[in-house]
């Protein structure tokens, strides 16, 4: 008679494997039930709670002054919510997605409790969001909005902000005159000041935008060197609209070059370097729509904060008005918010 012992034996070890698939199966439909899908119920989801002793920030560029003001204002409120002993670190991604990325890994590496994240690209970053929170670590999106369940977003009205550069081009013009858009990189913040623009121009049936798509990004260098291709395919243009300050100072480095007289820049910032050029009367920058980098970053910072405690916030989106600055208005503008 052949013993049954070593078939029992194998019947008993798949009955214990099946045990175990069926509960990393119910383990794996629990947590896609339940988590991250928008930022209006992220923060019920979220886990993240408890003291912050270590906040990390990723933005965009930190040679940009924006930027580096957003580090200022985020370590300013860290110091001042969680006191001396709370660590900050402060990272430029250069708008690449795998360094920011990388650098999300190495906050999570060293256990951060709270992530400021200014995006390299809002929907491509969603996986590194995603692993951020599954560490149980608090996100919030600042400056531009990120995908994979932040748990709140602070920013500019950024939309707003490219309509009033926008309706200032069109007065300007009279509404008439060919007008360019200088474009930047993939985040929230360039599309909805693009939004905003293109909705104000197409007010007025006399503005032709004959370029929208070339990206400066976001830099001095890169508006120098799109202008310059844009005089050549369009040697007759009036008006420019960047992205940012540094884009239409980079253009209007392009245009005194050029020897291009007669065409004004509007662009997003109010940074001081855009005050400078708006205090020359011959300057190509005109206007721009100011945000204020050091409040935002102090406001995301108190976000994040108020996410981990015991009574969190029931408003996790805050957008955050922007003023038009011109030259007939720069003696009463204040600049950024400094310390």
């Amino acid at each position: 008679m052949v013993s049954r012992a070593p078939q029992l034996a194998v019947a008993r070890g798949l009955f214990r494997v099946g045990r175990l698939c069926s509960a990393a199966l119910v383990v794996l439909v629990s947590f896609s039930a339940c988590g991250p899908k928008k930022q209006t119920d992220s923060a019920e989801s979220a886990k993240a709670t408890g003291p912050i002793r270590s906040v990390g920030l990723t933005v965009g560029d930190l040679s940009n002054p924006f930027f580096v003001q957003i580090a200022k204002g985020a370590e300013s409120k860290v110091k001042e919510l969680g006191g001396a002993n709370v660590s900050f670190t402060a990272v430029s991604s250069g708008y690449d997605l795998n360094r920011q990325a990388n650098q999300i890994d190495d906050f999570i590496a060293a256990k951060t409790d709270l992530i400021l994240l200014n995006a390299a690209d809002s929907q491509g970053v969603a996986p590194a969001v995603r692993k951020a929170r599954a560490a149980g670590i608090t996100v919030i999106a600042i400056d531009v909005s990120a995908e994979g369940g932040v748990h709140g977003t602070v920013m500019s009205d950024n939309r707003q902000a490219g309509e009033l550069a926008g309706d200032y081009i069109v007065k300007r013009l009279k509404g008439i005159g060919s007008v360019v858009i200088i474009n930047g990189p993939p985040v929230s913040a360039v599309l909805d000041r693009i939004a905003g623009v293109e909705a104000a121009l197409a007010k007025a049936p006399g503005i032709r935008v004959v370029s929208r798509d070339q990206n400066g990004q976001g830099n001095r260098d890169g508006g120098m060197a799109v202008m310059n291709d844009l005089l050549v395919a369009h040697p007759k243009v009036d008006a420019v609209f960047a992205v940012n300050d540094p884009t239409g100072l980079g253009a209007a480095l392009a245009l005194r070059q050029a020897r291009k007289s007669g065409v004004f820049i509007a662009a997003v910032d109010g940074a001081p370097d855009a005050e400078r050029a708006l205090a020359d009367p011959d300057h190509a920058l005109a206007a721009t729509a100011a945000q204020d980098p050091f409040a935002m970053a102090g406001k995301a910072v108190e976000l994040g904060f108020a996410l981990r405690s015991s009574t969190p916030p029931a408003e996790t989106l805050v957008r955050i008005p922007v003023t038009l600055v011109t030259r007939e208005n720069l003696s009463t503008y204040h600049g950024w918010t400094s310390k």
